[in-house]
C-alpha cells in the first residue's frame, strides 16, 4: 500500500468549491515566499503568486505522519482525515442548498468536520501544540484526536446563517485556515498569532463552504447586542456537553455586495497562516478595496436582528419516559440561583475583598491582576463552605449544649435529606468551579490528594497549611445530582447514615481552618461537568491498566479501611452478630442476643462515627448503608487542580506517591533532578504536625511557621522556570541555607507547645521544569481552563518519621 505522506489539510473536493465555472486551477498568493541568497549577496523572494491545479496546493509532507523508529505511520491521514473527508463532503454541499431536510440530516456532520477543519491545518496544530508545554509528532497527533468537537457545543447554540455572494461580482476566497474567528476587539498582528477564543462574546467564526457561500456562527448575546463587550465570556461557555438545538434553523436571507464580501475576504486573508487562493487573482488582494479599521471589516457578519426570533428563548422536550427536559438560550438546564449571586460596589482598601476571602481588600485581591482573581460575582467557595456549616448546626440542632452522640440519635434520614439538599442548592451543576478557584496568582497553596477520612484528615493534612499555604480538599458531601437517582442522599437517605457523620465530622473539624482561609473544601469538578468526569476515569484506567494497587495492612488508609468494615458489622441485628461470632469461633453461646445488643451499644457510643438510628441496615431493596473509601482526588484530578490554582501536590498516601513517581519515570525525568541541596535538607528534617485544628490555627494567627509557604513556593517557581534558562547555583544554594535557619527556628518554638503533635517527614519530588503530564493539559483545555500552569511545580509525601 502506498504510503500518504504528503498531506493536504485543505482538502482537495473543499478547493474545487471555489473553481471559477469551468476552470480546474486556483490562482494562489503565498504570503510568506521562501527567499534565496545569490552569489553576490543579495537575498531575493522566491514566486509568491502562481496558478495551480489542487494536488499540489494546501500539502506538507508528513503533518500528520507518526514515527515508530524508522517506521512511518500514515494512518492518521487515511483512516482519520479520510473518514472526516468522505462524510464532510456531501454535509458542506447539503448546507449550500436550502433543503432542511438534508440541513437536519447533515447537522451533526457538518460541525464535527468544522470542528476538525480547524484544527487540522498547520495553524490550528500550532494552536495546540501551544497549549502543551513539549509534546512529539506522535503526543500531537494523540492530542489532536483527544479534543475532536471541542467547539461544536458553542457553536451549535448561537445563531447560525449562511450568506450568499451569487449577486456579487467578487467571491469567497480560501486560505490555509478555511474556519476563520473573527473579534472585532483582537485584530491579528503577524502570521503566527492563534485566533480568538470562541468563548468571548464578540468572536465569530467564518467558513466559506465554496465561492458562494459562506458559513458565519454568532453567540447569541452579541447577535442581540453588538454593543456588549466583545472580550467577555460568553454566558455559560462550556464545551463539551450535551445540549438542544434546532437542526433546521439557518437564517439564509441575506445575498451580499461586492463590498461585503471584500470586506469577509480581507479577514480571510488577515488571518490566513501563509497561503491563500481565489477563483480569479484579482481577488486575492481584498485589502485593497476593503475598509482600513479592522473593527469596520466585521460589519457585514452581523446577522440581520428580523432573523434572531428563531435563535435563543427557552426548550421544553418531554421524553417517551414522561421526564421533561429544560433548557434555556445558553445551554443551562437549570435557572440560575439568585441566592449565589453577589452585586458589589468597589470596595476600600480596609473594606472586605470581593472575592470573599475574609481579608481587607489590600491584602488580598488589590494587588493581583483581575484575570488572576476569583470571582467576584458569586459567592465564594470560601463563603458557601461557611454557610454550610452554618446550615448543617441549624438542622442537626449541634451547638454547645448538645452531645455529638444526641446529635446521631436525631440524625434522621429527613435531616441527612435536607444537608444533602442544602448543599446541593450551594452547588449547581452548572457552577463555572474554574471561575471560583484560586488562579495561579503567585500565592502559595497545595492540592492535599489523600483518604478524605475524618480519622486521617488531622494527623497531617491539616497542618500540613502552616508549611504549604493556602490547602485545598476535595469536600467530603457528595452531590445528589452527580450520582444516580438510587444512590442520591437526597432521594436515598437511609444509605448514607454513616456517611452523613463522616462529612460532618470533618466538615465541622475545618469550620476554623475555612474561616482563616488556611483550608478549603472544594467539590469535585467532575460534579460540573460529566466529560470531564468520564475522561479522568477513562485515563485512569488506562494508566493503571493491568495494575493492582499496592495494599499494606501497615498502611494508616488500610487500618481506616477495617475501622470501617467493623462500624458497618455493629449496625447488624443482634442475633446476626451473634451468629456472626459463632462463626469467627467466639465462645458466646451462653450469652443471650439482648446481651450482645447491650455491648454492641456501648461500642456505638464510644465510635462518634457510628449511627445511632434504629435499623440502619434495614433488609430488602434500600437496605444497608454505604460505606465510601475516597481517595481523592485521583492523579490525573490532583495536578488539574493544581495547574488550574498554582498549587504543589501534597499527599499523605503511598499509593498516589507511587503513582507520581511512575509518571515521572514514564517520561524519562529524574524525581530529585532540580534543587538538590535544598530537596536533601527537606527530606533529611523531620517536621512536627499538630494533631488539633485550633492549635494550627493559632499557630497561623502568630505567624511562626509563615515563612514555610513561600519559600516552598519559590523553589516551585525556580524548577518550571528552568524550561527557559539556565540553573543559578548561588540561587540555589540561598534557597536551601534559608530553610535549614528556617527550620531550626521554626521547629524549636512548636516543639516548646503543650499540645498533641505527629513528627514526620517529606519527600519531595522536585524534577527539572516540574511534573508534566500531556493528558492533564488536554483536561484543562477541554474543560475552558484559560488561566494555568501549564505544568505542577512539585510534589510533597508526608509520612511519620
Amino acid at each position: 500500500m502506498t504510503q500518504s505522506r504528503n498531506n493536504h489539510y485543505v482538502p482537495r473536493w473543499y478547493q474545487e468549491g471555489f473553481f471559477e465555472p469551468g476552470g480546474n486551477t486556483l490562482a494562489y498568493l503565498d504570503l510568506t515566499p521562501p527567499t534565496h541568497k545569490l552569489p553576490d549577496g543579495r537575498v531575493v523572494s522566491g514566486r509568491s503568486r502562481f496558478k495551480s491545479s489542487t494536488p499540489q496546493c494546501f500539502v506538507q509532507r508528513d503533518l500528520y505522519s507518526t514515527f515508530f523508529g524508522v517506521q512511518v505511520n500514515d494512518e492518521i491521514e487515511r483512516k482519520l482525515f479520510g473518514a472526516v473527508d468522505t462524510d464532510g463532503a456531501p454535509a458542506v454541499k447539503a448546507f449550500m442548498g436550502s433543503d432542511p431536510i438534508e440541513w437536519h440530516r447533515h447537522f451533526q456532520t457538518l460541525f464535527t468536520y468544522v470542528d476538525i477543519q480547524k484544527m487540522r491545518t498547520p495553524k490550528g496544530l500550532a494552536w495546540l501544540r501551544a497549549q502543551y508545554p513539549e509534546l512529539s509528532q506522535n503526543e500531537l497527533m494523540f492530542e489532536m484526536q483527544g479534543v475532536q468537537m471541542l467547539n461544536c457545543t458553542i457553536w451549535t447554540e448561537g445563531v447560525r446563517e449562511i450568506v450568499s455572494a451569487e449577486d456579487s461580482d467578487v467571491k469567497f476566497i480560501v486560505t490555509d485556515s478555511p474556519v476563520t474567528v473573527y473579534n472585532p476587539a483582537i485584530a491579528p498582528t503577524g502570521r503566527g498569532d492563534h485566533d480568538p477564543s470562541i468563548r468571548l462574546k464578540g468572536s465569530q467564526t467564518i467558513f466559506p463552504l465554496n465561492r458562494d457561500f459562506c458559513l458565519i456562527l454568532t453567540n447569541l448575546e452579541y447577535a442581540k447586542d453588538p454593543s456588549e463587550n466583545p472580550l467577555e465570556r460568553r454566558t455559560f461557555a462550556r464545551n463539551f456537553r450535551a445540549s438542544m438545538v434546532r437542526t433546521d434553523t439557518f437564517i439564509r436571507t441575506r445575498k451580499l455586495a461586492a463590498a461585503d464580501v471584500l470586506s469577509i475576504n480581507a479577514i480571510l486573508k488577515a488571518c490566513a497562516h501563509r497561503y491563500v487562493a481565489a477563483g480569479r487573482e484579482e481577488w486575492l488582494h481584498p485589502e485593497q478595496q476593503a475598509p482600513n479599521e479592522w473593527q469596520e471589516l466585521g460589519a457585514p457578519l452581523r446577522p440581520p436582528q428580523e432573523g434572531l426570533w428563531n435563535f435563543g428563548g427557552e426548550i421544553f422536550a418531554k421524553l417517551n419516559d414522561g421526564r421533561v427536559l429544560y433548557q434555556d438560550e445558553f445551554g443551562r438546564t437549570e435557572k440560575p440561583y439568585e441566592a449565589l449571586q453577589k452585586t458589589l460596589g468597589a470596595p476600600g482598601d480596609n473594606d472586605f475583598c470581593g472575592c470573599g476571602s475574609g481579608r481587607a481588600q489590600k491584602y488580598c485581591c488589590r494587588p493581583i491582576p483581575v484575570h488572576l482573581r476569583p470571582s467576584w460575582t458569586e459567592l465564594s467557595i470560601r463563603e458557601r463552605n461557611l454557610a454550610l456549616c452554618r446550615a448543617a448546626k441549624d438542622i442537626i440542632g449541634f451547638g454547645p449544649d448538645v452531645s455529638w452522640a444526641e446529635v446521631r440519635k436525631a440524625m434522621t434520614d429527613e435531616r441527612i435529606s435536607r444537608l444533602y439538599g442544602v448543599f446541593t442548592a450551594f452547588w449547581p451543576l452548572e457552577t463555572d468551579l474554574l471561575q471560583l478557584l484560586p488562579k495561579p496568582d503567585g500565592r502559595p497553596r497545595a492540592v492535599y490528594s489523600g483518604v478524605i477520612h475524618p480519622e486521617l484528615i488531622n494527623e497531617f493534612a491539616v497542618g500540613a497549611s502552616l508549611y504549604f499555604g493556602e490547602l485545598l480538599i476535595i469536600h467530603p458531601f457528595v452531590h445528589a445530582g452527580a450520582v444516580n437517582k438510587e444512590y442520591s442522599p437526597v432521594d436515598n437517605p437511609r444509605i448514607y447514615r454513616q456517611e452523613i457523620l463522616k462529612a460532618l465530622s470533618l466538615l465541622f473539624t475545618l469550620e476554623p481552618l475555612i474561616y482563616l482561609g488556611l483550608v478549603n473544601l472544594v467539590p469535585n469538578p467532575g460534579a460540573f461537568d460529566h466529560h470531564l468526569q468520564m475522561q479522568t476515569m477513562q485515563m485512569a484506567e488506562q494508566r493503571s491498566a493491568g495494575r493492582l494497587p499496592d495494599l499494606n495492612p501497615q498502611d494508616r488508609a488500610f487500618k481506616v479501611m477495617d475501622a470501617e468494615r467493623r462500624r458497618s458489622q455493629m449496625l447488624a441485628p443482634p442475633d446476626a452478630l451473634k451468629a456472626r461470632l459463632l462463626k469467627s469461633g467466639f465462645d458466646v453461646a451462653g450469652i443471650s442476643a439482648e446481651e450482645v445488643s447491650q455491648a454492641i451499644e456501648q461500642l456505638k457510643l464510644a465510635d462518634p462515627l457510628v449511627s445511632l438510628q434504629p435499623d440502619s441496615l434495614g433488609g430488602g431493596q434500600g437496605g444497608g448503608v454505604l460505606n465510601m473509601f475516597q481517595l481523592q482526588p485521583n492523579f490525573e484530578m490532583a495536578l488539574y487542580l493544581a495547574q488550574a490554582t498554582g498549587s504543589v501536590v501534597v499527599t499523605d498516601s503511598a499509593h498516589r506517591w507511587a503513582e507520581i513517581l511512575d509518571a515521572l519515570l514514564r517520561r524519562g525525568v529524574d524525581p530529585h533532578g532540580g534543587l538538590g541541596d535544598l530537596v536533601c535538607r527537606l527530606e533529611k528534617a523531620s517536621f512536627a504536625f499538630p494533631q488539633d485544628e485550633m492549635d494550627v490555627f493559632r499557630l497561623a494567627l502568630d505567624g511562626s511557621l509563615a515563612a514555610y509557604p513561600p519559600l516552598l513556593h519559590e523553589a516551585g517557581k525556580y524548577l518550571t522556570g528552568l524550561k527557559t534558562r539556565a540553573s543559578k547555583p548561588n540561587y540555589e544554594a540561598g534557597l536551601a541555607g534559608r530553610f535549614s535557619a528556617l527550620h531550626v527556628s521554626a521547629q524549636s518554638f512548636i516543639s516548646k507547645r503543650d499540645a498533641p503533635k505527629v513528627i514526620g517527614r517529606m519527600k519531595v519530588a522536585a524534577p527539572v521544569q516540574g511534573i508534566y503530564d500531556p493528558t492533564v493539559n488536554r483536561l484543562l483545555l477541554m474543560s475552558n481552563a484559560e488561566h494555568y500552569l501549564d505544568r505542577t511545580p512539585m510534589a510533597f509525601f508526608l509520612e511519620p518519621r
